[in-house]
């Protein structure tokens, strides 16, 4: 068995996440601790009781969601998860992969995230950025949709997420533009609720003023390899890894390539561990033959664990 852990992004966010988890191991708890003191204000209270629209602030869902993600896998480890063949992490998601497997302490994690998060929300006016998810339409016709919709203003696809399913981001006139030409293709769109435009070229002075944070965190060589957002490939060098990161903020997101490029490297489970079940889904989208398991809720262990042992 050759497995990938996998690691969400923002959108798989909720009031009360990892709740179970908290109340019932230490190892969680333990989590939740170390990262309001790496960020000095009260996080644990935003994601149990919110509000929605606190949590929902950027600069709070990306270390959220981070730490529900590590809470649940330290709980994992605990009760002797095997280590990973290869991990991933969609978006937000490649820095809790990055530090599950040891690139990054969680205390620089933590405050990368929420840094991360502040940068990308100041980067862009609220209102002015827009994104949309594109279904029933293949990533070429997409990217098709977003030229022709350039007149009107920026507009990229932003999230590869499977062969059926691209996002596109930027600003918000001409998302709404490219979001009208995929429907004449015969396209389905959703609006996204979000408060920024991610991973298109708008983010660029987000990314630039963050790389001089990830200057100066340490980040490891990895024993385990970890495959980028930016590449859909693996690494293990810091070096490549905390340039991809930096690439990640205003470049695509390559999911459903990632998930092909960990297939054809023998990866036949994967276990996507944190809040919510959308990379499951992505990945079940993408691949027929693997094995997909999600770890959200405190049963989930033992039934999932089971298998991997």
């Amino acid at each position: 068995m050759r497995i990938a852990y996998l690691f969400p992004g923002q959108g798989s966010q909720y009031v009360g996440m990892g709740y179970d988890f908290y109340k019932e191991f230490h190892q969680a708890a333990d989590v939740f601790h170390s990262a309001e003191t790496a960020l000095r204000y009260d996080l644990t209270d935003i994601i149990f009781k919110g509000p929605e629209e606190e949590l929902n602030k950027t600069a709070n869902t990306q270390p959220a969601i981070l730490t529900v993600s590590l809470a649940i896998y330290e709980v994992l480890r605990s009760k002797g998860l095997p280590e990973p063949y290869l991990v991933a992490g969609h978006s937000l998601g490649e820095y809790t992969a990055l530090c599950a497997v040891g690139g990054v302490e969680l205390f620089e994690a933590v405050r990368l995230a929420h840094l991360r998060g502040k940068y990308m929300q100041e980067a862009v006016p609220e209102g002015k950025g827009a994104m949309a998810a594109v279904l029933k339409l293949p990533p070429e016709k997409v990217e098709e949709a977003c030229r022709l919709a350039q007149e009107v203003g920026l507009v990229e696809p932003a999230n590869y997420n499977s062969p059926e399913q691209t996002v596109i981001s930027g600003e918000r006139s001409a998302v709404e533009r490219a979001s009208q030409i995929a429907k004449d293709m015969g396209g389905k769109v959703i609006p996204l609720k979000v408060s920024v435009p991610s991973h298109c070229s708008l983010m660029k002075s987000a990314a630039d003023a963050f790389r001089l944070k990830l200057a100066q965190t340490p980040i490891k060589n990895l024993s385990v390899p970890l495959v980028q957002n930016y590449t859909a490939r693996e690494h293990t060098m810091a070096q490549e890894i905390r340039e991809n990161l930096y690439r990640q903020i205003f470049s695509p997101v390559r999911w459903y390539q990632s998930v092909l490029y960990m297939v054809e490297k023998g990866v036949d489970t994967f276990v996507e561990i944190g809040p919510k079940n959308v990379l499951s889904k992505l990945v079940q989208q993408t691949v027929s033959h693997v094995r997909v398991f999600n770890v959200e809720k405190v049963e989930d262990v033992e039934r999932v664990l089971s298998v991997l042992r």
